[in-house]
C-alpha cells in the first residue's frame, strides 16, 4: 500500500521516470543488497535519463532532419573525397557551436554534403544543442509566409534562438533582392549568438557574384565567411549512383 501511494505521488509530481523505475528496481534481485543511498541514486538517475530522452525527442522534432539516421559515427572516410577525419572529430567537439562560428561544406552534387551536415546536426542535438535543418528554398518560403502573416519578426527571433541553423542547398537558384535581404536579416539576427552550417555546390569564391556583388552580398559574406571552418568535398563518382560506396546499409550517405 505504501509503495502504491509513493508511486501515485511521483506520478502526480510528474516524476514519471522515477515512478516507472521504482517498481522495476524494487523487483530486481541484484538490487536487494543496495544501500538506501545507492538505490535512491539509481532512481534519480532514471528520472534524469527519462527527462533527457524527452528533451532529445523534442529537439529532433524541431530539427526536422531528412536523414533521420545520419550520424558522425557512420561517416564514410574510405571513399576518396577530400574529407579529413581529424577535422570531423574536431568539429564534433562543438567548440565552433559554442563560439557561434560557421561551417561551410562545398562540393558537387551527390558527394555527401547533406548527409554530413545532418550528421553534425544530429550530433549537436544529442549533446543538448537546439538545431534546425532547412533547405535554403524552404527558409526563403518561410519568410514569404511570415511577411504575409505579420510574423516576420517572430520568425527572426525564433531563428536567432537556435544554437545551430543548418542551411542546405545554398546557391541552387537565383535570388531576388527581397530574398537576399531576408537572408541577410537571418544571418544578422544570428551573428554572434548562434552557429550556422551551410552546404553548397558553389565554391565559396563564387558566392559574392551569386549574391549580386553588392553591399548586401558584402554584408552576408562578412558574417558567414569570417572565421568559418571549411570542408571542400570532391569525388569522381556520386555516392547516390553506386550502392557499393555506401558502407552503412539501407541509407546511403549522400
Amino acid at each position: 500500500m505504501l509503495l502504491e501511494q509513493t508511486y501515485d505521488k511521483l506520478i502526480a509530481m510528474k516524476l514519471y521516470g522515477m515512478a516507472n523505475a521504482l517498481k522495476t528496481r524494487l523487483e530486481r534481485v541484484d538490487h536487494q543488497s543496495l544501500t538506501k543511498e545507492e538505490f535512491f541514486s539509481l532512481i534519480v538517475d532514471d528520472e534524469w535519463l527519462y527527462r533527457e530522452n524527452r528533451k532529445l525527442v523534442s529537439r529532433l522534432k524541431v530539427a526536422k532532419f531528412k536523414e533521420r539516421a545520419a550520424a558522425i559515427e557512420d561517416i564514410d572516410y574510405r571513399t576518396p573525397r577530400g574529407l579529413r577525419k581529424t577535422q570531423v572529430l574536431e568539429l564534433a567537439q562543438h567548440r565552433w557551436i559554442k563560439a557561434h562560428q560557421c561551417v561551410i561544406v562545398t562540393g558537387p552534387s551527390g558527394v555527401g554534403k547533406s548527409y554530413l551536415a545532418q550528421a553534425f546536426g544530429h550530433h549537436a542535438c544529442r549533446n543538448g544543442f537546439s538545431v534546425q535543418y532547412l533547405r535554403l528554398p524552404t527558409l526563403l518560403t518561410q519568410f514569404v509566409q511570415a511577411r504575409a502573416q505579420g510574423t516576420y519578426e517572430r520568425l527572426l527571433k525564433r531563428l536567432g534562438k537556435l544554437s545551430l541553423l543548418v542551411i542546405d542547398d545554398f546557391g541552387l537558384a537565383t535570388l531576388t533582392d527581397i530574398e537576399k535581404q531576408d537572408l541577410l536579416e537571418a544571418v544578422e539576427e544570428r551573428y554572434g549568438t548562434g552557429a550556422t552550417l551551410i552546404t553548397s555546390q558553389l565554391p565559396v569564391s563564387d558566392w559574392h557574384a551569386y549574391l549580386g556583388a553588392d553591399r548586401v552580398a558584402d554584408a552576408i559574406l562578412d558574417r558567414l565567411i569570417h572565421n568559418a571552418h571549411r570542408i571542400e568535398l570532391r569525388s569522381k563518382e556520386s555516392l547516390r549512383k553506386d550502392p557499393s560506396l555506401n558502407p552503412h546499409g539501407g541509407h546511403p550517405e549522400r
